[in-house]
């Protein structure tokens, strides 16, 4: 009688023959013949029901395993340059198996998102489980579209949520997914990226209800492609991780060291102190958290920060760079605790001029976690219990030194933007209560000139040394841009210099110009808007806004990995130990500066989009409610509203203004009604009716009331070409804010 293997044996040889091992193959190698093959075939379907086995086709795999040849698809590169790839068809519950891409010389060059059958080799005693070689390139990276799906019997729609998408993708109903009407999903493109007419997509992801509460910033962390769940390693790494010791530190722990923060701060990187001279003059201490002593290069923790390029805040969460383990406990200066920093001391002159520093890598211990509230109200002779026995030692002295600060930089005169920052108040559901302008104190503006201070020494500090780092580099504007401004600047009735070089005093004049007038905000936001956009670079190209020749970014190391290599290089440049920043790092530096860059823009539009979607879902129970705004900007398809309560934008579509035809004027930046003349530009107060807010989108369309206190004057009737908005249909009209909002951010 022939001996039937146990599932145990089965297991152990489908293990060790990934090669051969289809149900032929394991009945040969156990000599199994005749009607033994029917008890074969019976423990072949237990093994798969309980998920231990895989049946592909006619072979048999190791749910544990992965096959040797299988589709792949190429991640971006980590922190150390590698190339990872992940399976497409990993359906094990467990972690996925990290696959190392090895390509060859003569492999065509991939790039992320790139799908490749890969032969896969197992690899022991690495952080990754297998490697892989190319056998060939299936397809490049697909188009994807995050969005509701609307289920029909056909399959469904994908109805797209971006701004700058209006054109719905169809689902096979074999490729749902199994997703919910309604249900928020991701998908991707199938066939040809260039076919015409509606493009067809299978549904990769189903992240849940839209509506939820705190789904709104999910939302934008899914569409813009935020990784916000940590592998496992990063996080055993993490934990594992113990406090740093006295070893080879200064003791900085008498120093009376404080951190000042929003009063909702989890996480404290930065602390500051300061000294009252006999001269006049003061010493600062700024202590950063010494990040780089826990985060080792090439460590799964450094390859995960790399990848993240900063942390991501977001009204109902954060999406850090690092674990909480660190973030928010080893890495943080919390009050009382011992914690390892890198300190710098500046000695300022009276006149508030950096006369000398020196960098430290220390011990300290914070004496007290303040918010800006508590600091400022001390500072303003109204000490709580906890910042009343602070007042000689701590509050007093950093007060002192501000006032310097605040006078060197009124003689450097950087860009004095005075932008209001919006706060979005939750419910404890995740619902918006209320929206709120921050206020902001001196205490702010204190920490922010302490910061920039530290940024310019560090590097100073490093430049003396000939050590490479990255530099924070912001360009002055281009002519174009300056010359844009200057008709806004007109338009509002004040005048920007011409023909000569642009320097930041310029800007600052027209700002005072506006300032306390009803363009002061107008004027502040379309400054910032002929800026260049900062950036990370090896090359130091100087620091326009700021107004500073040498600048790099020190002091946020928990949230930004540009500061983790600032801190890594002063490390090296000191010889203060192994975790410094190594050859390897150096030579990557350009394409580091270029990743954490577009990782900082990603963030920015993820933050921005939530922040819209949130406005437009506060005002979306206040649909037909007549609000007040100015106009800051106009373009040919309509106008855009900043409304005074919220600081939202809205589109007033130009099919939805008067009963005349208006006509875009581009060198005046105006809209010009056909038959009563009637300008309409930038900065004109307006009363508008919101018509609707779209809170999936964060798409609000408005209508005009009246221009600068005046009714809109009748004027001819567009008849059916100019339709008004109630008989445009909500399709068209939303389409059309997608598009709007789309084409203004590309100019801006």
């Amino acid at each position: 009688m022939t001996q039937i293997p146990s599932k145990e044996q089965i297991l152990e040889w489908v293990a060790a023959h990934p090669e051969a091992n289809s149900k032929r193959d394991i009945a040969k190698a156990f000599d199994i013949k005749g009607a033994a093959r029917i008890d074969l075939k019976r423990l072949l379907k237990e093994l798969e029901a309980a998920g231990q086995l895989e049946r592909r086709r006619r072979h048999y795999l190791d749910a544990e395993k992965l096959p040797p040849v299988t589709v792949l698809e190429l991640l971006a590169p980590d922190g150390s340059g590698d190339l990872f790839a992940r399976p497409m068809e990993w359906r094990n519950e467990g972690p996925m198996p990290r696959i190392l891409y090895v390509p060859r010389e003569s492999d065509p060059a991939l790039g992320r998102g790139d799908r490749f059958l890969g032969r896969l080799a197992p690899v022991v005693g690495e952080e990754y489980q297998y490697e892989a070689r190319l056998i060939r390139r299936v397809t490049a990276s697909p188009n994807r579209i995050t969005g509701i799906f609307r289920k029909d019997t056909e399959g469904g729609r994908i109805m797209p949520i971006d701004k700058g998408q209006d054109r719905e993708w169809r689902v096979r109903s074999d490729a749902t997914l199994g997703a919910e009407n309604g249900e928020l999903v991701q998908g991707e493109q199938v066939g040809p990226k260039n076919r015409m007419g509606v493009p067809w997509a299978r549904i990769i992801d189903r992240l849940g209800d839209p509506s939820a509460p705190r789904a709104v910033s999910l939302i934008a962390i899914h569409q813009h492609g935020i990784p916000d769940e940590f592998p496992d390693a990063v996080i055993s790494e993490a934990e594992s991780a113990k406090p740093a010791t006295m070893k080879g530190r200064d003791d900085l722990r008498d120093l009376p060291l404080v951190t000042i923060d929003p009063s909702d701060a989890r996480d404290h990187d930065d602390a500051v102190a300061a000294q009252v001279e006999e001269d006049g003059g003061a010493t600062i201490w700024v202590a950063i958290a010494d990040v780089a002593h826990y985060v080792r290069t090439g460590s799964a923790l450094d390859r995960e920060a790399w990848n993240r390029g900063n942390s991501s805040y977001f009204p109902d969460r954060v999406v850090p760079m690092l674990p909480e383990a660190l973030s928010a406990d080893l890495c943080s200066l919390h009050e009382g605790v011992d914690r390892p920093v890198i300190a710098v001391r500046m000695r300022l002159d009276a006149q508030g001029n950096k006369a000398s520093h020196t960098f430290h890598r220390a011990m300290m211990n914070s004496r007290a976690s303040l918010s800006y509230e508590q600091a400022q109200a001390g500072a303003d002779g109204n000490p709580d219990d906890q910042t009343a026995p602070l007042m000689e030692e701590v509050i007093t002295p950093l007060w002192h030194a501000y006032g310097l600060l605040k006078s060197a930089r009124e003689r450097r005169q950087p860009l004095e933007l005075d932008l209001p920052e919006r706060r979005i108040e939750l419910t404890p559901d995740g619902r918006v209560k209320d929206v709120k302008f921050r206020e902001r104190f001196d205490a702010h503006k204190l920490i922010e000139e302490f910061m920039v201070l530290a940024n310019v020494a560090a590097a100073e500090e490093l430049s003396k040394r000939s050590r490479p780092l990255l530099f924070r580099v912001h360009e002055e504007p281009s002519l174009a841009k300056i010359d844009a401004l200057r008709e806004v600047a007109q338009a509002s009735g004040f005048t920007l210099a011409k023909g000569q070089v642009l320097h930041t005093s310029h800007l600052n004049r027209l700002l005072a110009q506006s300032q306390d007038t009803d363009f002061d905000e107008l004027i502040n936001i379309s400054t910032l808007r002929s800026m260049t956009q900062a950036y990370y670079h090896p090359e130091n190209y100087g620091h326009f806004g700021l107004s500073l020749k040498s600048y790099a970014h020190f002091t946020s190391p928990i949230r930004r990995y540009a500061d983790l290599i600032v801190h890594r290089a002063l490390i090296a440049g000191h010889g203060w130990g192994k975790d410094g920043l190594n050859a390897d790092e150096i030579e990557r530096l350009s394409e580091t500066a270029t990743h954490i860059s577009e990782t900082e823009r990603r963030s920015m539009a993820a933050e921005r989009d939530t922040t819209d979607r949130y406005l437009a879902a506060y005002l979306s129970e206040r649909v037909g409610t007549e609000m007040t705004g100015r106009i800051n900007g106009v373009q040919k398809f309509g106008a855009f509203v900043r409304l005074d309560e919220t600081g939202a934008d809205g589109l007033l579509p130009i099919r939805s203004i008067g009963q005349e035809y208006f006509h875009f004027d581009p060198d005046a930046h105006t809209l010009v009604g056909s038959d009563t003349g009637l300008e309409i530009g930038v900065g004109q107060r307006v009363t508008v009716r919101l018509a609707e807010a779209v809170p999936v989108t964060g798409g609000l369309m408005l209508e005009l009331l009246e221009l600068d206190g005046k009714a809109m004057p009748r004027g001819r009737s567009k008849g059916r070409r100019g339709a008004t908005p109630g008989r445009v249909s909500t399709k068209a009209r939303l389409a059309e804010v997608k598009r709007a909002t789309k084409r203004r951010r590309k100019k801006t």
